[in-house]
């Protein structure tokens, strides 16, 4: 059989092996010479990043990044709660924050939320809270949304009984009222002393169980933890206007909790169009026609 050459290939294709058996020709030929061949296409250089370091304050600092950052559905901003290694790290020696909670209780929570009723129950109850949730977050400057969306998931997860002045008392649950919050979140804002008396703990688990008074602590809370990252006090927190809001508002729901799950599922909530509607939606009195 006679040997085949490049230039025998039909049309294209042999304009085309002849060029590759031409470039490997030089290819060998420089080699035989000791010449490297330098390639025209260069390697992409890596993309810088902003990642925000807690260290004393809530700081962003710029780096360059050889692997990027995961992507929200925008296709251009970092995801919020994708904290990196040395954030976590420095979240847990400064607050003592945790990873997520197993699989199956994520799916169980999730479960849960698909609850209609409950979903309706919660949302009454929201609608109770919402004057105090209004005024204490203008008051303070906290993200009305972020409030809401904490006590919404708090809400839907309570334990059956919890929210008692008798279950409170026994000492069975360590968190109370609608945001569940602990006394040992009154103690970090000044209002209990470190070595109170059984009496005074007494009256602050039933101060806890208030529900306005218990939603006035969870914005101080969050006041609190502002001030702990460094953010300024008069800064609103707006997650659709800055990544870095977006950010902080996800480490401050991270804080409350204490979870690696928690902040996904709050800014999800905070984005809720029925949340949305209870906030700020207007409400005009129904007038009977035959008024």
């Amino acid at each position: 059989m006679a040997a085949w050459h490049p230039s025998e290939a039909p049309g294209p294709l042999a304009s085309l092996t002849a060029r590759l058996h031409d470039g490997l020709r030089l290819t060998l030929l420089l080699a035989a010479a000791g010449i490297t061949a330098v390639p025209l296409i260069r390697e992409p250089r890596p993309l810088g990043r902003t990642s925000l370091l807690l260290t004393g304050g809530f700081t962003a600092t710029a780096g360059a990044a050889t692997i990027p950052r995961p992507f929200t559905s925008e296709g251009q901003r970092p995801d919020p709660v994708d904290f990196s290694s040395e954030e976590l790290s420095e979240l847990n020696r400064r607050f003592g924050v945790h990873g997520p909670q197993p699989r199956l209780a994520q799916l169980f929570t999730e479960g849960i939320d698909q609850l209609q009723p409950l979903r309706s129950h919660t949302l009454a109850r929201l609608e109770e809270l919402r004057p105090v949730i209004l005024s204490e977050s203008r008051r303070h400057r906290v993200n009305p949304m972020l409030v809401t969306a904490v006590l919404f998931d708090e809400l839907q997860h309570a334990k059956p009984g919890e929210d008692l002045p008798i279950a409170a008392r026994s000492g069975l649950f360590s968190t109370h009222g609608p945001a569940q919050l602990s006394i040992g979140e009154l103690v970090k804002q000044g209002l209990l002393p470190a070595d109170a008396t059984p009496e005074q703990i007494e009256e602050a688990r039933m101060e806890l169980l208030d529900p306005d008074h218990n939603i006035r602590f969870l914005v101080g809370k969050f006041v609190r933890l502002k001030q702990a990252l460094g953010l300024s006090g008069r800064s609103l927190l707006m997650a659709s206007t800055s990544p870095a809001d977006a950010k902080a508002l996800a480490t401050l729901a991270y804080l409350h909790n204490g979870k690696l799950d928690y902040p996904g599922r709050v800014l999800r909530y905070m984005q809720d169009p029925e949340l949305h509607a209870l906030l700020y939606g207007r409400r005009e009195p129904i007038t009977s026609p035959l008024i």
